[in-house]
């Protein structure tokens, strides 16, 4: 098993920064991705970043390309997501999760913690 634990969310105005943290505890040697999604109200779960938990390949989502950055500290078992300039439309509850293998879909993976929430006004 693995427990995830997000937290740094709040409340931020646009154009402003925040980063994430998500903490790793358990079997973390089983899973060789770390993944951070958002969900709306309203709306579906979406992926935001990802990223081999050995470092290596980053990729984002469109949307949030240039302005988000996915790292880890192995030392600490802990993956951030620094988010600068950000919208009102990043308002969302934020997910890390982890998964054996990589990818971008949510239904894949196999742990997540309980989300953070972030909330963006204009």
């Amino acid at each position: 098993q693995v427990q995830l634990v997000e937290s740094g969310g709040g409340l931020v105005q646009a154009g402003g920064s925040l980063r994430l943290s998500c903490a790793a505890s358990g079997r973390t040697f089983s899973h060789s991705a770390m993944g951070w999604f958002r969900q709306a109200p309203g709306k579906e779960r979406e992926f935001v970043a990802a990223s081999y938990w050995s470092g290596g390949r980053r990729d984002y989502a469109d949307s949030v390309k240039g302005r988000f950055t996915i790292s880890r500290d192995n030392a600490k078992n802990t993956v951030y997501l620094q988010m600068n300039s950000l919208k009102p439309e990043d308002t969302a509850v934020y997910y890390c999760a982890a998964k054996s293998g990589y990818g971008y879909v949510s239904g894949t993976y196999d742990y997540w913690g309980q989300g953070t929430q972030v909330t963006v006004s204009s």
